[in-house]
């Protein structure tokens, strides 16, 4: 083995294989034609590659063939999207004038996420939702367990209010990859009751909400779980469109 041999570049060819890419002609897929007083995002931040790795096979003394180094990443999940390509999404053309923006931004994109929700029309208030993962990620500095839901806000807020007394702090563990908690879904229903209401970025099916996503048009929405009222992917297509 060449000492410029690493881990690395044993298992480059595979995660070049397992990174997933948007195969629409599109950077995105069409936005519906209706308008919306509540939209609800989980932009598929891009993290340049970075991945969870196993570090006793990271130097070229210590690598082990019979597993794998990368253990996960975001790319790996779903295609992921950088600022600039996030930026491209025409939102105000399915935002009302008044109307909300409840976007997650993990905490090393929150200034991107801020920066993002500006450029896509919307003014930054403050945050929704803190969510409590109760299981925790080793981090350069802090052990990291906590999510944020940023909110924004495009002219003034929809009207009429439903419950006032939803809280921030959302304690519900860590499910699969990226995947958030259905409680902060379920208070943004109770906040705005009546409002219209779309979730971007969707991979899972909501009776109560339209949703717009790749996964809206591959075919590979997930169910809520305990839904017994589920929408067909046919429905979710003319939903979409």
């Amino acid at each position: 083995m060449s000492e410029e041999r690493t881990g690395y570049s044993v298992y480059n060819e595979d995660a070049k294989r397992r990174t997933k890419v948007n195969t629409l002609e599109d950077l995105y897929p069409k936005l519906p034609s209706s308008h919306y007083d509540i939209i609800y995002a989980d932009p598929p931040w891009d993290y340049g590659g970075k991945m969870q790795f196993d570090k006793s096979s990271t130097t070229k003394e210590k690598i082990d063939l019979s597993k794998k180094i990368f253990i996960s990443s975001a790319s790996f999940k779903y295609p992921t999207l950088k600022l600039k390509e996030l930026k491209k999404l025409p939102l105000t053309s399915i935002a009302k004038d008044d109307s909300l923006l409840f976007m997650w931004a993990t905490n090393p994109h929150l200034a991107q996420a801020i920066e993002l929700g500006q450029a896509l029309g919307f003014e930054y208030k403050t945050v929704a939702f803190v969510w409590n993962k109760m299981v925790h990620n080793p981090g350069q500095y802090t052990l990291s367990y906590c999510e944020l839901c940023l909110l924004f806000k495009r002219g003034r807020i929809p009207t009429p209010r439903g419950a006032r007394n939803i809280k921030q702090l959302i304690e519900s563990p860590r499910r699969d990859h990226s995947e958030k908690p259905l409680e902060a879904a379920k208070r943004i229903e109770a906040m705005f009751p009546t409002q219209s209401r779309i979730e971007l970025f969707a991979r899972r099916r909501d009776p109560n909400w339209d949703y717009w996503g790749l996964d809206t048009v591959m075919d590979s929405f997930a169910t809520l779980p305990n839904e017994d009222d589920v929408k067909t992917t046919d429905e979710s297509q003319q939903k979409l469109f």
